[in-house]
């Protein structure tokens, strides 16, 4: 995977991350609870999907800037880096 279809797949859980954020905030207490849920639980996927697109981008960066094949990078799973201290 190049870096430019990291970025576009990046870009386009962005957009879809703002969508839901925005539903979120506009909708009432009269929404459908399971509607809603399930915005929280796509939200919640989204996030994490961008977290490994974003350290899958940095890992190619990394072994370009260390003069190795940015095609050695791998997607690591989602425990991995949601476990990663900030």
């Amino acid at each position: 995977m190049s870096d430019e279809t990291i970025t576009d797949r990046i870009e386009r859980l962005v957009s879809e991350e703002h969508e839901l954020r925005t539903r979120e905030q506009v909708e009432n207490a009269d929404a459908d609870a399971d509607a809603l849920e399930r915005d929280r639980e796509r939200l919640r996927s989204v996030e994490v999907e961008l977290d490994r697109c974003w350290d899958l981008l940095r890992q190619r960066r990394a072994l370009r800037d260390a003069g190795t094949d940015p095609d050695q990078a791998e997607t690591r799973d989602a425990d991995t880096v949601e476990r990663y201290l900030q």
